[in-house]
């Protein structure tokens, strides 16, 4: 698979939210069946919300 520069700044992005964020904090999070407001307010921030919609509508066009 191609992707075009912006797509692999998203994917890389993506990746080390996870890997710094999310992966650490995983185990715990399922077992006590939340997700904090912060990750959502840093994926936010990141731009991951909207990637599928048009820009156009305030998305990320992707």
């Amino acid at each position: 698979m191609f992707l075009n520069e912006m797509q692999e700044e998203v994917r890389e992005t993506t990746r080390s939210f996870v890997d710094n964020v999310i992966r650490p904090a995983a185990e715990a999070l399922d077992r006590e069946e939340r997700f904090p407001a912060e990750i959502y307010e840093e994926m936010g921030k990141l731009g991951l919300f909207g990637i599928a919609v048009p820009e156009e509508l305030g998305g990320a066009g992707f």
